[in-house]
């Protein structure tokens, strides 16, 4: 890495979600094309409640490493099938060459329960995926405590419980309260979890769609934040500017405290997550503007 954190050598990834239609698709490929001159360690693609979207994501995950040659990981969940079907998904992805793997719980539609021969959890399921096969695992971490959790404690004694089954990392839910990752990291280190914990990094793209999803995964939004993008709506190119402006500084306040390791959840934009990356050292291509 060149620029002002040369010293300081960070590594990316890059979180894409499966567009609902073919038009989405299309414009999904040219946006990956200009994420990737950022070089990322590797993509990864989310996959829907009860496995919704696994066409799309199957179909996502194969353009980008067509496009790109980068490691693409493909999320799976427990929702909606037998362990014996997710065992065969996941022999199937490990045989078509994806090794890398995004094991989540997942969101339970309204008035469903996990099928009564499936994974009841996310640490079942590393289990699991590391019988099918020598797989690299990311789970989630919720510094600000999953919205299911009976406890702080409770929390993170399941974190350890799905590295302790085999995960190689944790990827954190965004928090834009940065003391409040570090605080986690800590408790994770005294808890005896020693696998790298990623911070999950959150372009604000839009405000409001922010605060309801916000509101649904347990994930605060600071009165500071919200002040910050108060009257943007609709002002785009000034509310990039902050969002890049934001999330710039918690990368620099993580770096500073020996982080080095970002994942960025992109909302499948590239124009703010490419601006944080060039802030923070990296080089990744930035096309020309031309006037209005």
């Amino acid at each position: 890495m060149t620029g002002p954190f040369a010293d300081h050598p960070i590594s990316v990834s890059f979180e894409l979600f499966p567009p609902k239609t073919d038009k989405g698709e299309k414009s999904l490929a040219r946006n990956v094309d200009r994420l990737a001159t950022a070089a990322p360690d590797y993509f990864s693609v989310t996959y829907g409640a009860g496995g919704s979207t696994r066409d799309r994501t199957a179909r996502v995950v194969d353009m980008v490493r067509r496009r790109t040659g980068q490691p693409v990981a493909h999320h799976l969940t427990c929702v909606g099938a037998s362990r014996k079907e997710i065992d065969a998904q996941a022999a199937r992805l490990l045989e078509g060459g994806i090794t890398r793997i995004v094991a989540l719980r997942g969101d339970l539609p309204d008035g469903q329960t996990l099928a009564a021969d499936g994974y009841a959890d996310a640490a079942e399921l590393v289990a699991g995926l590391r019988r099918v096969g020598d797989f690299d695992i990311s789970v989630a971490a919720y510094p600000e405590v999953h919205p299911e959790a009976a406890s702080p404690q409770a929390d993170l004694d399941h974190l350890k419980r799905k590295i302790d089954a085999g995960a190689n990392r944790a990827i954190t839910q965004y928090t834009f309260d940065t003391d409040v990752i570090l605080r986690f990291i800590d408790r994770a280190r005294a808890g005896g979890i020693s696998a790298p914990i990623v911070p999950g990094i959150m372009p604000v793209a839009n405000f409001a769609g922010l605060k309801a999803f916000s509101a649904k995964c347990g994930a605060s939004v600071p009165d500071w934040v919200a002040r910050m993008f108060e009257g943007l709506d609709d002002a785009p190119d000034t509310r990039a500017m902050v969002a890049t402006s934001v999330a710039t500084e918690q990368c620099r306040r993580l770096m500073a405290e020996g982080v080095s390791e970002f994942h960025f959840y992109t909302l499948n934009r590239p124009e703010v997550t490419l601006a944080i990356c060039r802030a923070l050292g990296l080089s990744p291509e930035i096309p020309a503007e031309t006037a209005a």
